[in-house]
């Protein structure tokens, strides 16, 4: 069976599912290849003691450190619009494809405060797909915040 946006998006979110039971912002990512999953991961700030310890980013990470170079082909699911240092991350490895699901109004990079991915002066802008499974990506972080407040 060929899996959807939506199917992929899911994934993604039992990563956040993840997160949220080890105490992390649940946001979670998924680095999918020719139709098949090739890496899953979440939030890990507090686990790893790293502020830079974002989702996607360790994704990017664990692809850079695999020996492999070119990334067109490869399309990236989080939960959370990225923020500028994943914008960055992103565009750096030449990733193909960046689909979202909630924005994020307070530090997204991909047309909530800064539109990153989709600058032309920059040397590579990914296909960009927004929204998929945004209830529940959004709902998932408002439940978390709100148990912290």
């Amino acid at each position: 069976m060929i899996k959807t946006d939506i199917d992929w998006m899911k994934e993604a979110y039992k990563e956040a599912e993840i997160a949220l039971a080890e105490g992390e912002i649940p946001i979670g990512a998924v680095l999918v290849k020719d139709g098949t999953l090739v890496l899953a991961d979440h939030n890990r700030t507090k686990q790893l003691a790293n502020p830079l310890a974002h989702a996607e980013k360790l994704i990017i990470d664990k692809l850079v450190s695999s020996g492999e170079t070119f990334f067109n082909d490869y399309r990236l699911f989080v939960t959370l619009e990225p923020c500028t240092m994943c914008a960055g991350t992103i565009i750096w490895s030449r990733i193909g494809t960046v689909v979202f699901g909630a924005y994020d109004e307070k530090a997204g990079a991909v047309g909530s405060i800064y539109n990153v991915l989709r600058n032309k002066n920059l040397n590579h802008n990914p296909i960009i797909k927004t929204g998929v499974y945004a209830k529940q990506c959004s709902a998932i972080l408002t439940t978390f915040f709100t148990s912290k407040r």
